[in-house]
């Protein structure tokens, strides 16, 4: 039985995957009051909570 806890970025991964194959977004797997949980809505929504928002590049 494997008993590691997935690492952050595995768990941005699996909502992304959830996601792209047309999963809910209640079917993330983590409890609430799990950091995964955080992370794979992150992963499902696209967008780190962290990250400020996108600025257009400009031309140089």
């Amino acid at each position: 039985m494997d008993t590691r806890h997935p690492t952050i970025f595995e768990a941005i991964a699996e909502g992304a995957h959830a996601r792209a194959v047309g999963l809910p977004k209640d079917s993330c797997p983590y409890h609430a009051d799990m950091p995964e949980r955080r992370a794979w809505m992150d992963g499902y929504d696209g967008t780190p909570r962290e990250d400020g928002p996108d600025v257009p590049i400009t031309d140089a």
